[in-house]
């Protein structure tokens, strides 16, 4: 009897060694848990009313905490809003590869990516509001979110623009894009992009009707998409 009680003892011992880790790991999943439910409440107030309207509080009240505790999550309504832009990002790098054939040359390739990326931005506004503010905030951007947050949002994007950086690089290399930096055009049709989304959306451009006299006249979402993809294509093609 005396001879098994060092075992069991020992036991004992492993398993109260164990216990702080299990803990830390059950607290770790739960606010990955919490942090996740924070998240796609954003989206869901993103897709029903826009950046605009979507406050803390009502992400709190969806997810059925404090405010406080959105905070302790998220270092800001800017963190949370990226973060919410990572979700949009990997849905349209999944729409971005369906709409992809490789076996296609350079100009139709970037063409079928341009025309998913104006469809996908038109089914989804918040998306363009969520990506427009984002680039909006500027190099503040960079102290206002984490740095794990940041890294986050730079490898969805990467993601997306991947594709494309491929795309153009093949072009230069087959002399179809007169092009220097593929990261460059790629990132630049990324922001003009989302600008023409937003023009697609108010659905009206200004012109001079005559010498002085400005007018505004409305325009269709398609024909402004139009516009926008042969405009990132004369990008592609033209130093």
């Amino acid at each position: 009897m005396s001879e098994q009680e060092p075992v069991q003892q020992s036991d004992e011992a492993e398993q109260d060694g164990r216990r702080p880790d299990r803990r830390r790991s059950a607290a770790a999943e739960r606010r990955r848990a919490r942090e996740a439910a924070i998240i796609a409440a954003t989206r869901s107030l993103l897709d029903a009313r826009g950046v605009r309207d979507a406050q803390i509080e009502d992400v709190a009240r969806a997810v059925g905490v404090n405010r406080a505790i959105i905070y302790r999550h998220f270092t800001g309504k800017e963190e949370l809003f990226a973060l919410t832009l990572v979700g949009y990002l990997r849905e349209l790098q999944q729409a971005l590869t369906d709409a992809d054939d490789p076996e296609a040359g350079p100009e139709e390739r970037l063409r079928r990516g341009a025309k998913a990326f104006l469809d996908y931005g038109r089914e989804h506004p918040a998306f363009v509001d969520c990506g427009v503010t984002i680039l909006r905030s500027g190099p503040e951007l960079l102290d206002e979110i984490s740095p794990s947050a940041l890294f986050r949002l730079g490898r969805a994007m990467t993601g997306c623009l991947a594709g494309a950086v491929a795309i153009l690089r093949e072009g230069k290399e087959q002399g179809v894009f007169d092009i220097e930096d593929p990261d460059l055009v790629a990132n630049t049709t990324y922001a003009m992009g989302l600008g023409g989304l937003q023009l697609a959306r108010l659905g009206v451009v200004v012109r001079e009707d005559a010498p002085g006299v400005p007018a505004v006249v409305p325009v269709g979402a398609e024909q402004v998409t139009d516009t926008l993809v042969e405009a990132l294509m004369a990008l592609a093609r033209t130093r």
